[in-house]
């Protein structure tokens, strides 16, 4: 029976969300420290929850690399906002599914919601918002190099 790689996506205290993979006994942790990058994005006016999406792609794809260089991670999450992501305040994130190099990530944890990326207005009336987003993000050569010889 194979044994398949695991992935961990989850909230920590409400102030950061932590992204770890294992794979046997090799496991790589990374945590994205939520008031320092909203701070950022609102400093200079960037939207926080496509901002967010873009950094939970980035966080899950480099853990990822540490435990198992790949070439190509395919991504699939369900996100639901109570405005456009652009406008949005508030989004939760559910993983579908996740698999490097076709081989797929058990989801041990994989649910999360984050508010307060955006001050609203007294009079905000929520347009909900739901998605699915389904990404194949590639690794370039000169990056998979570097992941296989930390490996080795």
């Amino acid at each position: 029976m194979a044994v398949s790689p695991v992935l961990v996506v989850k909230m920590v205290k409400n102030s950061a969300v932590q992204v770890r993979a294992r794979l046997y006994d090799d496991f790589a942790e990374h945590n994205i420290v939520l008031n320092s990058v909203i701070n950022y994005w609102w400093a200079n006016n960037l939207p926080p929850a496509v901002k967010f999406l873009e950094l939970f792609d980035s966080a899950i794809k480099r853990t990822i690399n540490e435990v198992m260089p790949h070439k190509v991670l395919n991504l699939k999450y369900q996100v639901e906002a109570n405005e456009n992501l652009e406008d949005a305040s508030e989004i939760s994130i559910d993983l579908i599914s996740v698999s490097a190099d076709g081989v797929s990530f058990k989801i041990e944890e994989g649910s999360i919601s984050l508010a307060g990326l955006r001050k609203v207005e007294d009079d905000f009336e929520a347009k909900m918002f739901s998605a699915t987003f389904d990404h194949v993000i590639e690794t370039p050569d000169i990056v998979l190099k570097k992941y296989k010889e930390m490996k080795s």
